[in-house]
């Protein structure tokens, strides 16, 4: 019997080299996770920790350069604390509240009104952005009760959950309301502060008279995923990730932050308001909350609105669909 030696030898000698590749290749696929998971923590931070107002805001994709946005997907956004920049006209109490933290709230009575509309502020904003529609709301004969999230305005801290610990600031405002005797109650949100109310009903079971949302994203996944898109950046793996130590850093699992289920449990009429060109939410998650909403409940859509406050091209019509809202018995 004759054995082929050198054929043997020569496959001896080519196992270290195959075994030395996969090796180098599993350091590097590794490597390349660790690297994406260090940019996602970063990332993750600077989208739920604003930083101090001395640092510029990043601007917005659209207004970027290549090497501007690199950085930015690379390092993450710039987001400075917000603060309340102006003050309302009218006459106002300054009221501070221990909720999950110590938050801050204008309140701006009129002698009679017929109810109160609690205003919660979207992300990146403070009270100071709900003036206007609180005096529209003063007008149309209703208290208005103005509140800065954590980490806004003169509210403690520079955390932001987007909408999940929030919940718990909506309850305790709602609470303060009603101990006073308030039974015409209503509460507006943008944003994330639409999406806070509705978890503060799923979770609290609290309930108002009636809801105003505008825009409020379907799930916290889908929100961080549109970001990366208005970057013009793939979502997969990175949005994922930064779900995940997004939700890590502040304590909870930001994979069950969904506004979708959130609807399911809404107990009392609603009025939903969304602008048909908004980049940052998508129809698809609009018409799944909308589903997902109890009767009595509205769709009001402005076509060529995107994520924006609707009174700038759109006042008349939004007084009109809130008016008809709030009179509808």
């Amino acid at each position: 019997m004759k054995f082929n030696l050198k054929k043997d030898n020569h496959q001896k000698k080519g196992l270290p080299k195959r075994r030395k590749w996969i090796k180098r290749s599993l350091w590097i696929v590794t490597g390349f996770l660790v690297f994406l998971n260090i940019i996602a923590i970063f990332h993750s931070y600077k989208f739920t920790h604003f930083s101090d107002t001395s640092i510029e805001k990043t601007k917005s994709p659209k207004k970027l350069s290549t090497v501007e946005k690199l950085k930015a997907l690379a390092f993450g956004v710039n987001n400075p604390r917000p603060e309340n920049t102006t003050f309302p006209s009218s006459d106002f109490e300054t009221i501070k509240l221990k909720s999950n933290s110590e938050i801050e709230c204008w309140y701006l009575r009129l002698d009679q009104s017929k109810g109160t509309v609690i205003l919660f502020h979207g992300f990146g904003g403070s009270k100071s952005t709900m003036i206007e529609r609180a005096r529209i709301f003063n007008q149309l004969g209703y208290d208005a009760f103005l509140v800065d999230f954590m980490g806004s305005g003169g509210s403690e801290g520079n955390q932001t959950t987007i909408g999940f610990l929030e919940a718990e600031q909506v309850k305790t405002c709602f609470d303060f309301i009603t101990k006073k005797g308030e039974k015409n109650l209503y509460m507006f949100g943008t944003s994330m502060g639409a999406v806070a109310i509705m978890k503060a009903i799923s979770d609290y079971d609290i309930k108002p008279k009636g809801l105003i949302l505008e825009c409020p994203f379907g799930s916290m996944y889908k929100t961080v995923c549109s970001r990366f898109k208005t970057m013009n950046a793939p979502t997969f793996p990175m949005a994922g990730l930064l779900v995940f130590w997004g939700g890590l850093q502040n304590g909870f699992w930001a994979f069950e932050h969904n506004p979708i289920d959130y609807a399911k449990k809404i107990n009392c009429p609603t009025l939903l308001v969304y602008g048909a060109k908004d980049e940052k939410v998508s129809r698809e998650e609009i018409e799944q909350i909308f589903g997902n909403l109890p009767q009595p409940k509205k769709l009001k859509t402005y076509q060529e609105a995107g994520h924006e406050n609707y009174l700038k091209g759109y006042k008349d019509e939004w007084i009109k669909a809130v008016k008809d809202f709030l009179e509808r018995e």
